[in-house]
């Protein structure tokens, strides 16, 4: 919803609004909310909110008690789900001085999109957000795909996350009850890559806010039940080249592919962020290999249909408790990187490796097996030193170990 500084004002004191939130997250990408009062707004826009700086002690580069959160007045949303006194804003933050925070990773990502931009690439990227629904400890339903009511017991609540999302100005595809007894997943539409983090952080925030006032719990864990298929997120990214979509594969597209590929290993970390999303792998519900596809879907990257407008790819593995301004950042600098040094795009691999022979997998690079593994692999990528910065890299895997 793009408004002015002005027109923000006015509709704050037209609409009587009583409360902002200003929204950011840590270094993990756990939420983070402010809220002030609707007459601070003018003071926030010029001066920030102050806050303690702990949560992020092992980033500074010198010793600082204080933080500044700036509201983005491009990320103005009301807030959903009848809270019609609210508005939120997502925040950037900043030392005292007004330089940037360097540990603010929305920050870290708007970089990565300008410098595609630099390069005449526009990306928009979409996400395929799966959740479980437990009531105390076990499933809020014991159906299954695609089952309805009465048996999917969810539908009242994924209606609820939709429309309050839609009102935000979050636009969804579709709902429907995935495999696993009380699971569910949401599919949004493209935005550029910065809101579609944004709108992953709200569509978290929503969706527990929502299922806590139904007597329910929307957990987003990889594993909330051993014999269950997990929980993870698809990514999608469409790419435009100078300014028109790649309708057939080209040698940017196919070199941009490639550089993800090339570094998935090293960013597993980052993409695929708890022990338990290793199990997803172990337990074959997510790729193992990096392959790609245009025919087949069970390959780490799945290449859409040329019938679509552009062809977007779609990275299968990861795991809904990433910081998506992370990831973000790291797949669109992978994906440049491969533009950079005309990387080739391999064969693409159109069987299902598991149950291959020996001779068919070995062709074939794997994902980490641990999360120790995958901790082990970004700490010796030069890539991801040359990328993120050295504080961030350090403070974020110390966490993961």
């Amino acid at each position: 919803m793009d408004k002015t500084k002005q027109e923000i004002i006015n509709f704050i004191t037209k609409k009587n609004i009583k409360l902002i939130h200003i929204l950011f997250c840590d270094i993990l990408g756990l939420s983070k909310t402010i809220t002030i009062a609707a007459n601070e707004f003018e003071n926030a826009l010029e001066n920030g909110i102050a806050f303690d700086a702990d949560i992020f002690q092992a980033i500074l580069k010198k010793e600082v008690s204080k933080l500044f959160l700036f509201p983005d007045i491009s990320t103005f949303s009301v807030s959903g789900h009848g809270n019609e006194k609210e508005i939120q804003f997502y925040g950037s933050i900043k030392y005292a001085d007004g330089t940037p925070f360097e540990g603010d990773s929305r920050y870290l990502l708007q970089n990565a999109v300008k410098e595609a931009q630099e390069q005449n690439l526009d990306c928009m990227f979409a996400t395929k957000c799966q959740f479980s629904l437990l009531e105390g400890d076990k499933p809020y339903d014991t159906a299954g795909y695609l089952d309805a009511p009465p048996l999917d017991k969810c539908q009242q609540i994924r209606n609820e996350i939709c429309m309050a999302l839609g009102q935000m100005g979050i636009f969804t595809k579709r709902a429907f009850h995935q495999r696993a007894a009380g699971q569910n997943q949401i599919d949004f539409q493209y935005a550029t890559p910065l809101k579609c983090a944004d709108d992953f952080m709200t569509y978290q925030y929503i969706t527990k806010k929502i299922a806590l006032e139904k007597g329910a719990f929307a957990c987003f864990l990889p594993k909330p039940f051993s014999k269950e298929q997990g929980n993870g997120i698809h990514i999608l990214a469409s790419l435009l080249h100078r300014g028109k979509p790649d309708k057939e594969p080209s040698i940017f597209y196919e070199s941009f592919i490639a550089g993800i590929l090339n570094r998935i290993g090293e960013m597993s970390a980052f993409f695929h962020t708890t022990e338990d999303a290793y199990k997803r792998i172990a337990y074959q519900e997510i790729p193992k290999y990096i392959t790609w596809s245009y025919q087949y879907d069970a390959p780490l990257i799945h290449i859409a249909s040329v019938n679509e407008k552009t062809q977007p790819l779609e990275l299968f593995s990861a795991d809904s408790c990433l910081n998506p301004y992370l990831a973000f950042t790291l797949f669109i600098y992978a994906g440049l990187e491969g533009v950079a040094k005309q990387m080739p795009l391999p064969d693409p691999c159109n069987i299902n490796l598991y149950g291959c022979a020996l001779e068919e997998t070995k062709k074939y690079q794997a994902l980490p097996d641990t999360l120790g593994q995958a901790v082990e692999m970004a700490k010796n990528s030069t890539f991801i030193q040359g990328i993120l910065p050295e504080r961030v890299v350090k403070s974020y895997l110390e966490q993961k170990q």
